[in-house]
């Protein structure tokens, strides 16, 4: 996936200035495609370039003017023929990981800090979940409801939740191993 299909799909659930879509970014689609604030006004200008948006420009009192980026029939139709094309799974690179397999070669005092970045990525990976929570509950409080388009965006905010409870299930395994490991010194590396 490229930046620019994320801000087609973005844009085509509601126009937006550059602003906005930067603000959409790191309320929602940041947490499944990153992209920093200069990426995204940067894309925009190619995107405007290549004919896939178009912008409206929107008189503010005592400030420029506002450009409401929206998705032309050239971007739609790109989007399209990106949407039918098949997808290839991701290859996991998890630096942490790496790092709980390393401790095997590293004393008490490594371990020790190991835990406490667990713990804070632990914690960062719980804010992210309560975060999701909250945008369930203030977006969708009735399932049933939504239409096509409600209904994906739930699906893919469920598939966020899901991720985020497997990835707290899975360090609070990692924080009881380490921990189990400290409680018996026979397991410890030599």
């Amino acid at each position: 996936m490229s930046l620019e299909h994320a801000i087609l799909v973005s844009l085509l659930e509601q126009p937006a200035s550059g602003y906005d879509l930067a603000r959409r970014f790191d309320r929602s689609i940041g947490r499944f495609w990153t992209a920093t604030h200069q990426q995204i006004y940067r894309v925009l200008k190619r995107m405007d370039g290549d004919g896939w948006i178009t912008a409206e420009a929107i008189g503010q009192a005592a400030l420029p003017d506002k450009k409401i980026w929206s998705v032309t029939p050239t971007g739609r139709s790109a989007l399209v023929g990106w949407l039918r094309a098949p997808v290839q799974p991701e290859a996991v690179r998890h630096e942490l990981a790496v790092k709980i397999r390393g401790a095997a070669f590293d004393d008490d005092a490594g371990r020790a800090a190991l835990v406490a970045e667990v713990e804070r990525y632990r914690a960062d990976h719980a804010a992210t979940l309560a975060g999701y929570l909250a945008g369930e509950a203030r977006d969708f409080p009735d399932p049933a409801a939504p239409d096509a388009r409600g209904a994906l965006q739930h699906v893919v905010l469920r598939g966020g939740i899901a991720y985020e409870r497997m990835v707290l299930a899975w360090l609070d395994d990692v924080l009881d191993t380490l921990r189990d490991l400290d409680r018996c010194p026979e397991r410890r590396p030599a």
